[in-house]
């Protein structure tokens, strides 16, 4: 007979409030995010969150987002940044979106003293939507289709960047797109999958489970038919689980058919039973099949992988990243908040296994 040995975490509930809002003294409209855990002073671990958005801004607070340090590129200050990727208090990726040589790659290895642009789009239909890194070295990032399919660039040296191979790329459907909504339509798995989201004429996934040398396509049931609807965000936890959001960004309060699922390392996708309060422009993985999305009339939260989902407060944030449990999320007007992780009663029978990023 199996013995329940614990009864582990019992904090807040989830009508809660699941934010602490910030202030970070920019009045951008931010839309990436990444949080990293990092040696600081002393040798004391500390979390460094930087944020992009808006007219070339770039945010970094070392101090969990009490204070922040504004960074500038040179000669970018009409640049859209729509994604950052940081590994280090010293080390990011910063992504620019826009038509042609706007979409650009930046690094820093000084903690933003320098950059050095590593990629520039070279044709005036390359846009850069998205970008996703699952080492500091090992990175990908989706343009819209140029000569009738997708691109993908990758960088396997933290240096260079180059197109995969697109011979076994599907070709796109006419008008057929990316959002860039929050640098996030883009997701490196477990595996060697990578899975990027589409809309337009349809919501679609693309899957490659051989880190982009092959890839197919499924159709997907979240919302489309227009230019400003399909898939927006897309997030595994682990190499099987996946979520993808999106709806219209045009009718943010529809809340039907805006949270797909997949337990299949996205061979099929399924319409979660219960729905998020309305257009999602960013989903991301907190804990083990946990999850949080978030839009401009407020988040929900998932602790069944993508299966139910319940709205919980107002908050208009573009995007959402966390480092395990720990996240921040950025939104317009230069709004940052802080992550509150609420844990529930979690039963453990003595031959189960260990509970990921429920302790911090």
């Amino acid at each position: 007979m199996l013995l329940l040995i614990a009864m582990l975490f019992l904090q807040l509930k989830d009508n809660a409030p699941w934010w602490s809002v910030q202030s970070s003294g920019s009045d951008a409209n931010l839309r990436g995010v990444s949080v990293v855990l990092d040696a600081g002073k002393n040798d004391r671990l500390q979390y460094m969150i930087w944020a992009s958005g808006s007219d070339g801004v770039i945010l970094r607070s070392s101090d969990e987002g009490s204070t922040w340090r504004h960074i500038s590129i040179p000669n970018t200050g009409g640049l859209d940044f729509r994604d950052i990727e940081a590994f280090s208090a010293d080390e990011a990726y910063v992504m620019s979106s826009g038509e042609g040589k706007k979409s650009r790659v930046y690094k820093t290895t000084d903690g933003g003293k320098t950059w050095k642009l590593q990629y520039s789009g070279t044709t005036p239909e390359f846009f850069l939507d998205s970008m996703a890194c699952d080492s500091e070295t090992h990175c990908v990032a989706l343009s819209d289709p140029v000569d009738g399919k997708f691109v993908v660039l990758s960088t396997n040296d933290g240096e260079h960047w180059s197109e995969l191979p697109r011979d076994k790329m599907p070709p796109a459907l006419a008008k057929e797109g990316a959002f860039a909504a929050s640098g996030t339509a883009i997701a490196m798995c477990d595996r060697g999958g990578i899975y990027f989201g589409t809309g337009g004429p349809a919501a679609r996934v693309f899957r490659s489970l051989d880190q982009g040398r092959s890839w197919t396509v499924s159709e997907t049931p979240i919302v489309s038919g227009t230019a400003s609807s399909g898939i927006f965000s897309i997030a595994c936890d682990g190499p099987d689980d996946l979520v993808a959001v999106g709806g219209d960004y045009k009718n943010p309060n529809d809340d039907k058919r805006v949270a797909i699922y997949s337990d299949d390392a996205g061979a099929t996708w399924h319409l979660a039973d219960a729905q998020p309060g309305g257009y999602r422009s960013a989903v991301a993985s907190f804990s083990n099949g946990d999850f949080a999305v978030v839009g401009p009339n407020g988040t929900d939260i998932s602790h069944d992988r993508g299966v139910h989902w319940r709205h919980t407060e107002k908050l208009n944030l573009n995007a959402i990243a966390f480092e395990s449990s720990d996240g921040w999320g950025v939104g317009p007007k230069g709004a940052v908040a802080r992550f509150n992780t609420h844990f529930q009663y979690l039963i453990r029978r003595e031959d189960d296994p260990p509970v990921v990023g429920a302790a911090r």
